[in-house]
């Protein structure tokens, strides 16, 4: 049951960071859980693990390093369309 609640709130973070940063996440909810859990981990690296944990996510870490990630990955992917 502990592994569901941890998708739950990843997709949820996900969906946030990229209602935040005003883009879509690609690959709908499979991205958005993605982008949640590599948040999550990058905003532990560098900022810690503070404020409430729900499912194993620092929150507002989490919430901070997934909105770093959707604006580099929507960056990126921006770029790459100009490029082609």
């Amino acid at each position: 049951m502990g592994f569901l609640w941890s998708l739950i709130i990843g997709g949820i973070i996900g969906w946030l960071a990229g209602m935040i940063v005003g883009k879509d996440v690609p690959f709908g909810i499979l991205g958005n859980i993605i982008a949640g859990f590599i948040g999550a981990w990058l905003g532990s690296l560098i900022l810690g693990d503070w404020g409430p944990v729900v499912a194993d996510f620092a929150i507002f870490p989490a919430l901070i390093g997934a909105i770093v990630l959707v604006f580099i990955l929507s960056m990126i992917l921006r770029g790459m369309r100009k490029a082609s």
